[in-house]
């Protein structure tokens, strides 16, 4: 089974692609999290990507394809997997097809922007095992500011500040809100409330999935 999840930044795509994952055993691939760590390891493309990702802005689609291919060469992907975070644009859905891949469904998750930028100026992650937790919903850390995983001190990502948020939440709008259409016309389009409790929503995208 291959699934994608739509949304904003902040929509709560990493979080339900996890819990999913966790259910159907199969990975859930960030193109944000692969990039993440791209950035953390160094190198000429981190320089390049950084040169994106502290404005707000989209990494190009050739860069992004090249990063996903890699990813999705290894065996763990053989049984399906989820994608969250690509695709974000037409040309880049056009590019999955013309890697033969056929997606089975895409979760479309729907939240206002101003919850986003509560939720997104609340985030809390895990610099060294990568945990992700939120101050603002039910997914607090057991002790303030401590990984529940690893205990290693939480931190704020650079780019969550309203300013980047409002912008990235902009470049969404304009780039990434035709993938409804594109995704809808092939009828597989499938959307859930991602304002709703976490743990509602992820029954709902297992309903969606399973049917």
């Amino acid at each position: 089974m291959k699934i994608i999840f739509l949304g904003a930044p902040g929509s709560g795509k990493g979080t339900q692609s996890a819990l999913l994952s966790k259910k159907l055993g199969i990975p859930a691939i960030s193109t944000g999290d692969i990039i993440r760590g791209i950035l953390k390891s160094g190198g000429d493309k981190a320089e390049v990507l950084k040169s994106y990702t502290e404005n707000g802005k989209l990494v190009p689609d050739d860069l992004v394809i090249e990063l996903l291919k890699s990813r999705l060469s290894n065996p763990d992907c053989s049984k399906g997997y989820i994608l969250d975070g690509f695709p974000r644009t037409v040309a880049q859905a056009e590019a999955l097809e013309n890697m033969g891949i056929k997606i089975d469904t895409v979760i479309d998750i729907n939240v206002e922007d101003d919850l986003i930028c509560k939720r997104m100026l609340s985030r809390l992650v895990c610099p060294k095992c990568g945990s992700v937790f939120n101050s603002a919903t039910e997914m607090k850390p057991k002790v303030q500011n401590i990984c529940d995983n690893c205990g290693a001190e939480l931190i704020q990502r650079k780019d969550d500040t309203e300013e980047t948020i409002r912008t990235r939440l902009k470049v969404y709008k304009e780039q990434t809100l035709p993938l409804r259409n594109y995704y809808s016309s092939k009828k597989i389009l499938k959307t859930v409330d991602g304002g709703a409790p976490i743990s509602q929503s992820s029954a709902e995208v297992l309903s969606l999935v399973k049917n």
